[in-house]
């Protein structure tokens, strides 16, 4: 008889299912945002001296910063310590019931311990109290008032308000674990800005997928350098006309005697002169575009990418003392997954 009721629960709840309006549907996403909406506000209202106090001690710690948690607090406080690792505090997750069997030798002087329990009674946790006491290291809790036993020994008692969940029957975590969220990402951001955080500094941690290869592929990366499209400035926009098929790069850059850049002429320059009937005898220095956009080659390419959007040009330039070293292409970006 027993096995039978998860069965008859489950029809049941398909039965409630079928009645649901394609409406419900939306308006109980709608309520649950709203409801984690007021959340975040009540969190807003905690933030006082306390989260001051936190981001002093983290930005003088000499060690890691380790968080830990049970539940779905952990998945949180996860997360949580991957967003610090990232943007220049080094962190890592314990998880505590591990802890409690060898792990907490994962913890050393000079680390501080975040500790997530939304009732602050969390028995794993409670378990680990005594030995972070004694190795006289920093406690800071985060928890949604200060009765529980967790925020009560911490020396920082960070606390979320006393929000209501978005589950309607009160018992997941919702509102509670995206406060927790908001309230690690806030504490993130500020000790970012604290230690002076740059975005090369976010690359070097960052240096594997698209993001990685954007923040650290250099214009050397991916421009041109072979058998370069060059012509003299005296050279007839025939002699041009052969250099830039050859060189395949839709333009040819013009140098003067000293092999200095002095001009650029495009696909698009040699159609609209075409389409003026200009004689291709004509001296391409009377024809090519003065003081062309160039970058140097220790630039991030991503950046050069931004400098050829707003200048709506497919080509750039790279220079070295003025002399051509490199050429950029919208091609060479697309084939280096950059953009």
């Amino acid at each position: 008889m027993l096995l039978l009721w998860p069965v008859f629960l489950m029809n049941e709840m398909a039965m409630k299912q079928n009645n649901l309006a394609p409406s419900d549907y939306i308006q109980d996403a709608i309520d649950a945002i709203r409801t984690e909406q007021r959340a975040l506000e009540l969190l807003i209202d905690e933030l006082d001296e306390r989260f001051v106090n936190a981001c002093q001690t983290i930005l003088n710690c000499s060690g890691r910063v380790v968080v830990t948690g049970m539940g779905k607090s952990g998945h949180i406080g996860r997360k949580i310590a991957a967003t610090f690792a990232s943007t220049g505090t080094p962190a890592f997750f314990m998880h505590p019931g591990e802890a409690g069997h060898g792990d907490l030798g994962m913890l050393v002087q000079g680390d501080v311990l975040i500790a997530i329990s939304n009732s602050g009674e969390s028995d794993e946790i409670r378990m680990l109290l005594p030995v972070v006491k004694q190795l006289n290291i920093p406690l800071i809790s985060i928890s949604r008032d200060k009765r529980g036993i967790l925020p009560r020994s911490a020396d920082i008692a960070l606390t979320l308000g006393l929000s209501e969940e978005a589950c309607p029957l009160g018992l997941a975590p919702t509102s509670s674990t995206t406060a927790t969220l908001a309230l690690g990402d806030a504490l993130a951001v500020a000790l970012l800005h604290a230690r002076g955080f740059t975005s090369h500094d976010f690359a070097l941690s960052h240096p594997a997928g698209a993001l990685g290869r954007r923040l650290l592929t250099r214009v050397s990366d991916i421009m041109h350098t072979d058998h370069l499209p060059v012509v003299h400035h005296q050279s007839s926009l025939n002699e041009t006309l052969l250099v830039m098929t050859s060189g395949r790069l839709g333009l040819a850059v013009v140098v003067d005697d000293d092999g200095k850049v002095v001009g650029i002429f495009t696909d698009g320059d040699l159609r609209r002169k075409l389409a003026e009937h200009t004689n291709l005898t004509v001296e391409i220095q009377t024809l090519m575009t003065k003081t062309p956009k160039s970058v140097d080659q220790q630039m991030r390419a991503s950046d050069a990418l931004s400098l050829m959007n707003e200048n709506a040009i497919s080509q750039l330039l790279v220079l070295k003392d003025r002399q051509l070293i490199g050429v950029i292409s919208i091609q060479a970006k697309l084939k280096a997954s950059i953009i």
